[in-house]
């Protein structure tokens, strides 16, 4: 009998980064991982929590992780417009493959109806990956989630503990991925 999912202990990876330039290269290792990911599987989905307290580097590790992936514009924060939407794409094989990645920050949302009002839903089908900041202000409202990469601010300024979940199969593909 297979396991449900509720069953199925899936890997975690916490890393201790000393400097900035630590937690960026974890977030460029994580878009080199999804960007292996797409080269085989173009029309998947992957949907990533971004979780941690305010001033603890979320969009940092956002902007790093997106132009890990080869998107080489500026990478702001959503905070304002709820999503922003980057383009990228992937190489492989014989074939370019255009993808998506939406990055939602719902920090400015007060009520989860927002979310649903806003249209969103169609981003979280779409081939590529929707990162989202302050997921528990949608209050469940939300897909379920492949990864959850929680981000938690050290004694020094610079200092960040993260620890990335596996929460699915596609979750756990991405781990297996990751650089030592």
């Amino acid at each position: 009998m297979e396991p449900t999912q509720s069953q199925t202990q899936y890997p975690s990876v916490t890393r201790y980064c000393r400097q900035e330039a630590e937690t960026a290269a974890l977030a460029r290792n994580i878009g080199r991982s999804l960007e292996a990911y797409f080269a085989v599987n173009p029309q998947a989905h992957l949907n990533l929590s971004l979780v941690g307290d305010l001033g603890a580097g979320k969009t940092t590790f956002a902007r790093h992780l997106i132009q890990g992936m080869g998107y080489a514009g500026r990478v702001k924060s959503p905070t304002y417009t709820l999503c922003e939407p980057y383009p990228f794409v992937v190489d492989s094989q014989d074939q370019s493959i255009h993808l998506t990645a939406h990055h939602f920050d719902l920090y400015r949302m007060r009520d989860p109806s927002e979310w649903q009002e806003a249209g969103f839903a169609e981003h979280f089908d779409a081939p590529g990956f929707c990162l989202v900041e302050w997921p528990e202000k949608a209050e469940g409202t939300l897909p379920t989630f492949d990864l959850a990469i929680h981000l938690a601010a050290g004694k020094e300024e610079t200092e960040r503990t993260v620890n990335i979940e596996s929460l699915s199969k596609l979750g756990n593909a991405i781990i297996n991925k990751l650089d030592n």
